[in-house]
């Protein structure tokens, strides 16, 4: 009799606990929802969040508000939202910045510790573009011109994986480049694009529908395999970068003092709105695949980038900072 009373005893604390993380997770959201962009308005990550907001808005029955909040590759505004204690501020972002960005900044605004991930939302590949103007059109060319011509690179920012990218090709293909850190790949491109920068690895989403109108000559993709959208456009790895595969993970993470109950909430939620068939159908046409996760496998998947992204950062030494 005594173990059946300790049985109903812990059954009944059980039922309650299950109760009460319902009922938290009832009352939330309690207020507006702000997703942040740690990049410039126009890249992939706002392009995403804009995308998402009014569905998200919808499902959750609360206004959702973008804002770009940019400086130092996306720490900035990481750090507003690993700080954040109104339980209601998101991260948007390319995840793999949030992987790199604790392995060589040395004034970090915040602890990687400080946030957790919710969910992937979406993989787009990079494009390496250059402006219409270089005389190459593909890697090899490339290489070449750049042994006697000033390679000015653009990325959306030191550090990032659209940075750490162009380190990679260089050091397995030889060419020479000088970086050029902007606050967002939408600054990246539009230099590309004026001529001022000559060259960038930047996400498909972005990226792709200025190859399409001739303001940029594509030159690869960063997928291992090619792709259905620009089928006769040959792979990275197939012109010599070997094993090269890179791309922008897009994903949504948010402060670590947020309860598991609305962090699984919000999950659903934005799982939900991702999947909309409308939505999938515009990312694919951008370049995009839907890639969703549990908010466990997210932050795992954030600690195994940064793993990649070190031995990169090891191969390079002092070159990380920009030269090649």
């Amino acid at each position: 009799m005594t173990q059946r009373r300790t049985f109903l005893k812990s059954s009944a604390s059980l039922a309650l606990a299950a109760v009460g993380a319902q009922a938290l997770a009832a009352t939330w959201p309690r207020q507006p929802l702000r997703i942040v962009v740690p990049f410039a308005p126009g890249g992939t990550s706002d392009v995403i969040a804009r995308l998402i907001s009014k569905p998200l808005s919808d499902a959750l029955g609360v206004a959702v508000i973008v804002e770009n909040k940019t400086g130092a590759a996306g720490n900035v505004g990481a750090g507003a939202v690993a700080t954040a204690t109104d339980g209601h501020t998101l991260l948007l972002s390319d995840l793999g910045s949030m992987a790199i960005s604790p392995l060589i900044s040395k004034d970090l605004p915040f602890k990687p510790e400080q946030l957790q991930g919710v969910t992937l939302l979406a993989y787009s590949p990079h494009l390496l573009a250059v402006h219409p103007s270089v005389p190459a059109n593909n890697v090899k060319e490339l290489v070449a011109w750049s042994q006697k011509n000033k390679i000015n690179a653009a990325s959306s920012g030191g550090g990032t994986p659209n940075h750490l990218g162009i380190v990679d090709i260089a050091l397995t293909t030889g060419m020479k480049w000088q970086h050029v850190p902007y606050r967002g790949g939408a600054q990246a491109i539009n230099d590309t694009m004026a001529g001022t920068t000559q060259l960038l690895l930047n996400g498909m989403v972005a990226t792709y529908p200025l190859v399409q109108a001739g303001k940029l000559k594509l030159i690869g993709v960063s997928k291992r395999t090619r792709m259905a959208v620009i089928g006769q456009v040959p792979t990275l790895a197939e012109q010599g970068v070997t094993n090269f595969e890179s791309g922008t993970y897009q994903g949504v993470m948010v402060a670590s003092t947020m309860p598991k109950a609305e962090v699984e909430q919000l999950n659903a939620a934005l799982i939900r709105v991702i999947r909309i068939p409308e939505i999938r159908a515009r990312l694919i046409e951008l370049g995009a695949e839907v890639m969703t996760s549990s908010p466990t496998e997210t932050t795992q998947w954030v600690a195994t980038d940064r793993k990649r992204w070190a031995s990169v950062i090891q191969r390079a030494g002092k070159e990380i900072e920009g030269t090649a």
